[in-house]
């Protein structure tokens, strides 16, 4: 079969374009269908969205020649805090404290504006001569055969390729027309995310705080400003949502605290109702699905993003290790490799990320005692403490190249 392209991805967002990037640099001709148009995506207003980054999904970016871009407007996370909380209680005194200087790599991870990485990531893609950049497209259609997959776009264009990746989001089209199914269920929480600036500096210090009714993430941005993931039940955010600015401030400032002085909104707020979905497999006749496409976790972790550039950095490898054996890429033998390297990994974050979600957002008295001894008696042993901060700089498990921050090919 004579294609068009080798590889069709269905979504341009931060992994869609990570991932077309990546295959570029291992000789793939990718097309890119992207449902915004260039001026949405391009947009260099701060809307108050960060990503805390593991240092694994910086390696990605490193390897992939996009770091320097983005680093000057990146905050490097040096610390974190985590201890239990309370709306206008006193600070716990049982704190694990996480120190960057604990491990030889360097920071465990970096903030980053999303403005500062779509701008990186739409110079690159205008850049890669292997990459056909389609703005304002998405796809609508597909069909896959033992000879490869047509993929119909929404202008009604045709396109034949040896494999269609679906990051198309938490609903993805790809995946439905696929036949591929999700299973979870709704947390009844929402996260109201916002960014504020403050009278004090962060020194580079996030902050995880366990609120009975969800957690509070606190996370440096450059200059004196800070990204909040703050979670409420679903009745509490709504009703949150609706105040004016002033009404949204005097309800965090309780829970935030005065340790950083005065604070005040930087940008717009969001709510995001919270979810866990996972699909029964990753992959299906000439299909992959990478990121949210495949899984939704409780941003409890941060991890979202993260795992989303794991999939990334293994099925990019996968791909060009077929590649070079000469192998279809589009091949259920080949698309079973990167289901199996990815599988286990992203159901146990998942079980993960549930667990301490419903063991911390409680106010039950017995389950609080238990989990700040924990926390404290964590904070006391050096080896057990580097190995969660490694976990958290996505230091841990099979890495792909890329997240080890070396090319492809």
């Amino acid at each position: 079969m004579t294609t068009d392209t080798d590889i069709v991805i269905a979504g341009g967002g931060l992994n869609g374009s990570t991932l077309a990037l990546a295959l570029a640099s291992a000789g793939f001709r990718v097309t890119l269908a992207e449902p915004q148009s260039n001026a949405a995506l391009s947009d260099a207003a701060f809307d108050g969205r960060g990503y805390a980054l593991a240092l694994s999904s910086v390696q990605v970016l490193k390897a992939l020649g996009l770091w320097a871009a983005i680093a000057p407007e990146a905050q490097p996370i040096l610390d974190i805090r985590i201890s239990d909380g309370k709306a206008g209680a006193a600070p716990s005194p049982f704190v694990l404290e996480f120190d960057h200087a604990e491990i030889e790599e360097g920071p465990m991870g970096q903030m980053v504006e999303d403005r500062h990485l779509r701008r990186a990531l739409l110079a690159a893609l205008a850049e890669a001569p292997r990459v056909t950049h389609l703005p304002g497209l998405s796809v609508s259609g597909h069909v896959g055969d033992t000879a490869g997959v047509s993929v119909t776009l929404s202008d009604g264009q045709t396109l034949t390729a040896a494999l269609l990746v679906g990051c198309d989001g938490g609903t993805s089209p790809t995946a439905q027309r696929a036949g591929i199914r999700r299973q979870g269920w709704r947390y009844g929480q929402t996260a109201l995310v916002c960014a504020i600036a403050h009278e004090k500096p962060h020194s580079g210090c996030a902050h995880q705080y366990f609120m009975p009714p969800g957690p509070l993430a606190i996370l440096p941005l450059t200059g004196n400003r800070s990204s909040i993931v703050w979670t409420e039940t679903d009745a509490a955010a709504a009703a949150i949502s609706a105040l004016d600015g002033q009404g949204y401030l005097d309800t965090l400032r309780p829970r935030f605290g005065g340790f950083l002085g005065e604070i005040s909104l930087a940008g717009a707020r969001f709510s995001y109702p919270l979810t866990l979905s996972l699909t029964d497999r990753l992959v299906a006749d000439r299909i992959a699905l990478v990121g949210d496409a495949a899984h939704k976790l409780h941003p409890i972790a941060g991890q979202g993003l993260n795992a989303g550039l794991k999939d990334v950095a293994a099925l990019a490898e996968v791909l060009a290790e077929a590649r070079r054996r000469g192998e279809d890429i589009g091949r259920a033998d080949v698309l079973a490799r990167y289901q199996s390297w990815r599988r286990f990994d992203i159901a146990t974050l998942a079980l993960a990320t549930d667990a301490f979600n419903r063991l911390f957002s409680n106010d039950n008295l017995l389950l609080r005692l238990g989990r700040d001894l924990g926390l404290g008696l964590l904070g006391k042993l050096p080896a057990l403490r580097r190995g969660l901060i490694r976990e958290a700089a996505g230091l841990t498990g099979d890495l792909p190249r890329l997240s080890r921050g070396l090319p492809l090919a």
